[in-house]
């Protein structure tokens, strides 16, 4: 028709509803950008609208604007009464041809510079930590809570995860990809399993602001400890952590860093995935020593060598929960009773406090219900005195139990410290006795040292006085309670696993 401004094959349903649909897809994301830029606070979800679904709605109605006009176009052909001609030209004397162009011309190059932003928009939200922690509420929470409380909760989930280049930030993607469809049909493991099995080198991550070539020295750490008993007895620990580094360069290469230094090579073969059962070790020197450790009653056979992987020790196979640790009951209460969090004063209270978290609850609501009621309840009945008099301390004593298991324990994820080993020490997982005083030895014999002097050396024990408790050269380990020598016979794991299983 005459007075029609755009060729005859645009006016049908499809090519209409793809402007509309991409008209007003433009103007949320105007809108929404408009709100970011003068809010305050925002959420992940107004950026994952505004830069990831939007956008795509206006790509989706802008593909089907030509799809409608082509699918119209052969309509006509087929016999329709039209004025568009048989075979598609351009005819700059026809107004409804100049007018499309311009339309077209017009919003393409604003969608082109709206797309640019929005793709940089987009790809910052995607590597902010609320995107990887909140997004998906009950797959990432227990990460997202860890991380928040950990010593890198100002480093970006990316960093360590993705860090720097094209390659790394593809391959991310891509595994996020089913990651994604893993969570919409809710067919993901619970807990999610650890190690990450494609994570960066902790060379191009960790030692960007770690560099094992510059530690030195050692590190004065102290372990409060409280018993089980009545009086949850007070036995802190002092020691002297052996950090060590260093390189050729810079002066001796010593401590517990010697095992990540330029000057050797420690590459290992495990068993398992959580690389708790270490079957081979070889140690490479710069001196062209080559040592090779594995245990002579339960070799690796050829087919288990040629599957194996063999890894390069690094940061990560100490620090394997840098950002997301869960702690245990036993460390948390010491940790809560030290700061004066829980009232030392009030009976078996870290015993009962241990106990209540060990506690297996079906979700947080009746975890946290059964934590009041197992600890009011205890000391209403066997200390109904002290229960009239300092209910105050009880109920604080309650909420910062609470407290503790909100922040390391996730009943509908399944998440506890004990699904997440953490190698670092040695009191609650295996960690350092992976390989130190392990069977593994050499052909000719030679063990890999289990002297406790090695990384670290005790100061000071316990609260009593006396030359026995206190020596700056060191002190040998005094278990709190007579066990019969059985501390230096047997590991700390087969006895304390962090929870209620040592009352």
């Amino acid at each position: 028709m005459a007075d029609r401004r755009l060729p005859d094959s645009a006016y049908n349903g499809i090519t209409a509803g793809g402007a509309v649909l991409a008209g007003l897809s433009f103007l949320l994301i105007l809108l929404l950008l408009l709100i970011d830029a003068v809010a305050q606070e925002t959420t992940v979800y107004l950026g994952l609208l505004t830069f990831v679904v939007l956008p795509a709605f206006l790509v989706l109605g802008l593909i089907l604007i030509p799809l409608g006009m082509l699918q119209e176009r052969r309509r006509i052909a087929q016999g329709e009464a039209s004025s568009f001609y048989q075979r598609f030209h351009l005819n700059p004397d026809d107004p409804g041809h100049r007018n499309a162009v311009l339309i077209f011309a017009i919003g393409t190059a604003v969608f082109l510079v709206a797309s640019s932003v929005g793709s940089y928009k987009a790809y910052k939200q995607t590597e902010s930590e609320q995107f990887c922690g909140t997004l998906c509420h009950s797959v990432m929470s227990p990460e997202y809570t860890a991380f928040q409380g950990s010593p890198h909760a100002r480093v970006g989930c990316a960093e360590c995860h993705i860090g720097e280049g094209a390659d790394w930030y593809v391959k991310s993607k891509l595994s996020g990809a089913y990651q994604v469809y893993a969570t919409l049909i809710d067919n993901y493991p619970r807990p999610i399993p650890t190690p990450i099995e494609n994570l960066r080198p902790a060379r191009e991550t960790c030692e960007h602001c770690h560099w094992p070539e510059h530690f030195f020295g050692a590190r004065l750490d102290v372990n409060e400890h409280f018993l089980g008993d009545e009086e949850n007895t007070h036995y802190p620990i002092t020691m002297l952590i052996d950090i060590g580094g260093g390189s050729e360069e810079s002066g001796r290469v010593e401590g517990i860093h010697w095992h990540v230094s330029k000057a050797n090579k420690v590459e290992y073969i495990a068993r398992d995935r959580r690389r708790e059962e270490i079957a081979w070790v070889r140690l490479s020197d710069d001196r062209g020593r080559v040592l090779e450790y594995e245990n002579p009653d339960e070799p690796l056979d050829e087919e288990e060598r040629m599957a194996a992987e063999v890894r390069t020790m690094d940061c990560i196979d100490c620090h394997n929960r840098p950002s997301h640790n869960y702690r245990s009951p036993n460390r948390t209460v010491n940790q809560a009773m030290a700061s004066g969090t829980i009232d030392r004063n009030l009976p078996y209270i870290k015993q009962q406090a241990v106990t209540v978290l060990d506690e297996a609850y079906e979700d947080t609501v009746s975890a946290l219900r059964g934590i009041e009621e197992g600890l009011v309840g205890f000391y209403e009945e066997d200390y109904p005195d002290l229960f009239a008099e300092e209910r105050g301390k009880i109920d604080a004593a309650v909420a910062a139990v609470q407290s503790i298991y909100r922040q390391n324990f996730f009943p509908v994820m399944k998440v506890t410290w004990r699904e997440y080993p953490d190698h670092i020490g040695h009191s609650e997982f295996i960690g350092c006795f992976r390989c130190h005083g392990s069977e593994l030895r050499t052909a000719e014999g030679e063990e890999i040292s289990k002297d406790c002097n090695l990384c670290h050396r005790i100061l000071a024990q316990g609260t009593e006085e006396g030359d026995e408790r206190i020596a700056p050269r060191g002190l040998t380990f005094a278990h709190p309670e007579d066990i019969g020598g059985e501390e230096f016979e047997s590991n700390c794991t087969e006895c304390h696993e962090g929870g209620a299983e040592i009352f």
